[in-house]
């Protein structure tokens, strides 16, 4: 697999050299490829010969009926066979052409989701927190495909168009300066009258397809309502609400129906009309001997295929401009500067859990004020420290900051007295254990969630660590004990079960420092307690750090701070902060 990646492209590089037009980035992007796209054009020319060969030959036919004769027949016969080999050879040239152009254009479709993939992994949180995934997940599928797709029409379409009108136009000026000028002149009036009505089609499709989506987000909204419909009786009112939506829906497609009907009878008449000019412009000067009657079909052919080669052109504009746009979109990704610093090339230490805050303040990039400033605590090896106050104080933040998920605006923060910011943050990471206040699961078995990213882990440690996260009883009950598979997000489980399993996770790294984001708060009362034990247990030989809510989780805690007005307000031990009668006693004094 490395040396795959290592053959691939630099995708960033390519985008970054050539951001100033989204056509040379899509052209840069195949490097490489391009004698795969060579050979592909190469046999498309060839499986593509019917269509520029065949109009010739029927016109040399029907001279040769006319013309009459003893060798007629089997000069007729020759074209025939002539015709046949053009035909059946379509087959493996056109497969072969395949071939090449998707082997170019799937390996760059896979190149470039791995590069984006890649980058992701590299941009900081503040990235992440403020991008919605539903756009991210759109850039590396929907966008990518579009560029697939972009390099399709291209590659096929756009290359056939090209070479129909190329070859028949020079066919027509080889054979007759006048039926050239003649096609000169008629075939962009065609053309215009025709790409007009098609747009107008194309306007009224846009239009409907936008009610249509807004209709799709009434057709959810209604559907994630309806117990609160149904707690209100409103059953018959959003009924009714959304049949008027469906109705007027309804008769605007048939409006667009009738439409398209007309506009698109109206463009097949111009064009028929145009051919039949056509048609009589060649036949009088097949009568005037200037051309031969063979060749009144064949320009009746190659007519129609510079008429619908251009209108085709025209037609892929707005697919090329839409593939071109989808260039850019990637291009955000791979071309932000949002990288997490200290990923690596820092220093590795062996992490004991010493940490130290001094002077620490953080504001985000777009905030006003800061979040908080001048906090300063220490902890020491195997102690445990809880963080309190109100929400969005801060506590969480402090935590991130420890993560390295961001890094102080002033101050610093100390790990064994190395500054996190000259530390290899992947490698650091490897000593944390973090258990989100949101347990975070993905679909497999819960085995699978629990050891995620270690491939060492034995039965004995992952049995210890079932029990000190009271899974054991959950782990009984299923068929397949901690081999079963859980849905996405864990959605066939309970917000306690997932969180126990987040909990397991965490146990299973077996870390120096222990982070725990309101790690219980979705435990009920027994579970907490039982969680609160194994983590008492867990935490005496580790650094803990914890947030909660509820202050009774945290009494046993060697450390408790109280972060709130912007900063650290209060810190010692359960005893003294009560003793003192300060914020944290008030807040003591309101959860009773």
């Amino acid at each position: 697999m490395a040396e795959k990646q290592k053959r691939s492209p630099d995708y960033q590089q390519i985008f970054y050299e050539n951001r100033s037009s989204s056509l040379k980035t899509l052209i840069a992007m195949y490097q490489g490829k391009y004698v795969k796209l060579l050979l592909s054009v190469l046999f498309f020319v060839i499986k593509h010969a019917p269509v520029w060969v065949m109009p010739i030959v029927t016109a040399n036919i029907i001279d040769v009926i006319l013309a009459g004769g003893e060798d007629a027949p089997r000069r007729i016969l020759l074209y025939a066979v002539v015709m046949l080999v053009i035909v059946v050879q379509n087959v493996p040239t056109n497969y072969i052409h395949t071939y090449f152009y998707a082997k170019a254009i799937r390996q760059v479709e896979r190149e470039l989701r791995s590069a984006l993939v890649r980058k992701l992994q590299q941009l900081s949180i503040d990235y992440h927190r403020k991008t919605e995934s539903g756009r991210i997940q759109s850039k590396i599928m929907r966008d990518v495909e579009q560029i697939e797709t972009l390099s399709a029409q291209i590659f096929i379409n756009l290359l056939s168009i090209v070479l129909n009108v190329v070859i028949a136009g020079t066919v027509v000026v080889t054979n007759s300066r006048r039926v050239f000028l003649f096609f000169a002149a008629t075939v962009p009036l065609a053309v215009l009258v025709i790409v007009h009505f098609r747009g107008k089609i194309r306007d009224y499709n846009r239009d409907f397809r936008r009610e249509m989506e807004e209709t799709s987000v009434q057709v959810m909204e209604m559907v994630e309502m309806i117990p609160v419909t149904r707690a209100h009786a409103l059953e018959a009112r959003e009924a009714e609400k959304m049949e008027g939506r469906l109705e007027q829906i309804a008769d605007k497609g048939f409006k667009l129906d009738m439409i398209q009907t007309y506009f698109g009878s109206v463009s097949w008449i111009v064009f028929q009309v145009f051919q039949v000019i056509c048609l009589i412009f060649t036949s009088f000067m097949a009568l005037r001997g200037n051309i031969s009657v063979g060749d009144v079909t064949m320009y009746q052919s190659y007519f129609s295929t510079i008429v619908n080669g251009i209108t085709g052109i025209v037609g892929l504009i707005p697919i090329i401009a839409k593939g071109l746009e989808s260039v850019e979109s990637v291009g955000d990704i791979l071309l932000s500067e949002e990288i997490e610093a200290g990923r690596s090339g820092g220093a590795r230490i062996d992490v004991k859990g010493d940490i130290r805050f001094e002077h620490v303040a953080f504001q985000y990039p777009d905030g006003d004020q800061p979040v908080f400033s001048d906090v300063n605590f220490e902890v020491k090896t195997g102690e445990t420290i809880a963080f309190v106050g109100s929400s969005g104080a801060g506590k969480t933040t402090i935590l991130n900051l420890l993560i390295g998920f961001a890094q102080p605006t002033d101050g610093r923060i100390l790990i064994d007295g190395t500054d996190i910011r000259e530390l290899d943050l992947k490698y650091y990471r490897e000593s944390l254990a973090v258990v989100p206040q949101n347990s975070i699961l993905f679909s497999g078995t819960i085995r699978e969630n629990i050891t995620y990213g270690l491939s060492d882990i034995d039965e004995q440690t992952l049995a210890e660590a079932i029990d000190a996260s009271n899974l054991r009883e959950l782990a009984e009950s299923l068929p397949e004990g901690i081999d079963t598979r859980i849905s996405e997000h864990g959605g066939n489980l309970s917000g306690g079960q997932r969180q126990r399993i987040s909990i397991a996770r965490a146990f299973v790294r077996n870390p120096r420092i222990l982070i725990l984001d309101e790690a219980t708060s979705a435990l009920d009362t027994v579970s907490e307690h039982q969680i609160k034990e194994a983590t008492a247990n867990l935490a005496r030989t580790r650094t803990t750090l914890i947030v909660a809510h509820r202050l009774s989780t945290i009494r046993d805690a060697d450390k408790i701070a109280v972060i709130d007005h912007g900063g650290l307000q209060e810190f010692g031990t359960y005893e003294e902060l009560m003793e003192r009668k300060g914020a944290f006693y008030h807040l003591q004094e309101m959860q009773k």
